[in-house]
Parts: structure tokens; sequence; C-alpha cells
């Protein structure tokens, strides 16, 4: 893994071959600015290309795991970080949404906002009964414009709705119950929870799963008479790898697959 110089963001490894992001902007509730935006890129892009990750588990420094936007820093990407621009808040969730590597987020505390959205833009999501969710953006005179986009791709237009326009917080158990997150635990038990997935994910086909986040990405939005062929083809190349061979000949043989990755 690359090492860079964060300023908003701690970067370690993890369990099962994950990779821990967590925001770190503790002072204030690690809202995102343009500056973590920034190093979120970053850091996303030298995990792919990581063959040693095989997750991305995504959290707060803190009691918060993220509050929503730092207005301190809209207006310029300075203010600690090092890095070299990449892209701004809508270039993050397509990165997060078309990312080839699992995305998890342990939200260990208040996601509101643009903190959601990142939330919403991860492939699972377990969150602690000590965390409130919402949407307040609509009670200061603002919409959740760009996170809209990937809220709805988890929650139905109703329950959206009701979020964006009446922008009350909800508890961990509701955000469950919509969809919203993946499932809601105790505090204690947050860490098991997230471990379990990245468990789950390590003992699957690197390869397979690469090809098939890729895939998912890229008919997500296609109608189904175009998502078909394209699936078509990306079951062909899934099919060509190593992995599919071995794990085929796993099957018949009744023992366990031996991945490769390739």
């Amino acid at each position: 893994m690359t090492e860079r110089k964060y300023g908003f963001l701690e970067v370690t490894g993890g369990e099962h071959g994950a990779l821990v992001i967590a925001l770190s902007n503790v002072a204030k509730k690690n809202a995102i600015g343009p500056a973590m935006v920034n190093e979120l890129l970053w850091a996303l892009e030298d995990a792919a290309n990581d063959p040693g990750v095989r997750a991305i588990v995504l959290t707060g420094k803190g009691d918060a795991f993220c509050v929503g936007g730092d207005f301190t820093q809209m207006t310029a990407l300075a203010g600690g970080s090092e890095l070299a621009p990449k892209g701004d808040y809508v270039d993050l969730l397509l990165a997060m949404v078309r990312s080839p590597k699992p995305l998890i987020a342990r939200v260990n505390g208040h996601a509101m906002g643009g903190g959601l959205g990142l939330v919403a833009a991860c492939h699972f999501a377990i969150a602690s009964r000590a965390a409130k969710i919402g949407t307040p953006e609509i009670n200061v005179g603002l919409f959740p414009m760009m996170i809209m986009a990937v809220l709805s791709r988890v929650v139905s237009r109703r329950h959206l709705l009701e979020m964006m326009l009446f922008g009350e917080r909800m508890d961990a158990d509701r955000a469950a119950a919509i969809g919203l997150v993946s499932r809601a635990v105790e505090p204690g038990e947050l860490d098991a929870a997230v471990a379990e997935i990245a468990q789950k994910i390590a003992s699957k086909s690197p390869i397979t799963i690469k090809l098939g986040l890729e895939a998912f990405a890229a008919q997500d939005d296609l109608a189904l008479a175009d998502a078909l062929p394209l699936l078509r083809e990306r079951l062909g190349a899934c099919l060509s790898t190593d992995d599919a061979r071995e794990g085929l000949m796993a099957f018949l043989e009744k023992r366990p697959p031996r991945w490769t990755g390739k």
C-alpha cells in the first residue's frame, strides 16, 4: 500500500485483508470538506490497486462517523492536505459506487447529510445503535441534492422523500428497517459485525469479486434490454479466469477451492 501523508484520514491495516480508512476531523465530528474528499479519492485508488487489500472499511474517528459538510473548507481544497487535487464530492461518490473492492461502512456514530451519502455509497453498512442518521439539510434551507442519487439506490421513494422533506433524525434500527444500513448492532458488537463481513469476502476469489462488482456498477443504470447483453459478456470474462476453473473443479472434487486471484 502506498504511503501518503494525510491530514484528514487515518489509513491502517485491519483483519482479513481489510484496509481501514478512518475520517479524522474529530474536532468537527468528522465533517467532510474538499480536502478530506480529495484524500479519500487517493486512498480509494491506492486500495483498488493493492492486491493485498480485499475489502475497505470506512469509519470515523471519535464518537461520530461524519456529521455532514465542513463549511469552513467549502471554498478551497487547502487546509491540511498535501495531496494533488484528484476530484470533488461527486467524483468521490462515483468512485465509491464503482469500487472494485467491497466497501463496508462502519457507522460508529452520527451520519448526517454528506456523511450519510458516504454510507449509502458503500456496498455494506453496519451501524451502531449509538448512531443517529438523517438528512437535516432542509432545516437550514438546503436540500440533499447530490446524496439523493445514492440514497435512492438503497431506500424506497417514499422513505427517501420523508427523510429529505422532514429532515428528522432516525435511529440505527429504523435505518436498518428501511434498508439505509445493512444491520444495526450494539456498540460493543460493531467491530465483530464488520469483521464477519470482511472474513466472508476474504474467503472468496478476489478476481471474481472484482469482476462482479464492476459488472454490478456497469449494469446499474441500464435498461434490462441493455443490461443483459452486457452481463452475458461479463460472464464470459468471469468464466475465463483461473479462479473460475478452480472453483468448478473444487466443487466437482468436493474440496475447498484454492484461489489465486487470476
